[in-house]
This record gives C-alpha cells, sequence and structure tokens, in this order.
C-alpha cells in the first residue's frame, strides 16, 4: 500500500465524509502508483534522476 490509510481518512473526516471503502483505497493506490510511474517517464525523458513537482 502507497498510501497511509490513517492520512487518508483524516483528509476525508476534515471534508465532512465519515467512512470510506475498501476499494478506495484500493484505487487510490493504483492512481498514486501511475502518477508516480509518470512523473519518472517524464524526469527521465528529460535526463534527470531527481523526480520534480513540475513532473507531475
Amino acid at each position: 500500500m502507497i498510501t497511509a490509510r490513517s492520512q487518508v481518512k483524516d483528509i476525508l473526516k476534515e471534508e465532512g465524509m465519515r467512512n470510506m471503502s475498501n476499494d478506495f483505497m484500493e484505487r487510490l493506490d493504483q492512481e498514486v502508483d501511475k502518477l508516480i510511474k509518470n512523473a519518472v517517464k517524464r524526469a527521465k525523458e528529460n535526463l534527470r534522476k531527481t523526480v520534480m513537482g513540475r513532473d507531475l
């Protein structure tokens, strides 16, 4: 698991949500994984070994 369940729950509570389903966390992790891989790809295309905010 990439994202911390407790931190996600804290954010959801701040936004007025009480609960989240397990499939939400699974899907969120998939999206985060894609986001990271795309950022790495962009950094490599720009001949860098450091991922930066602009790669998102």
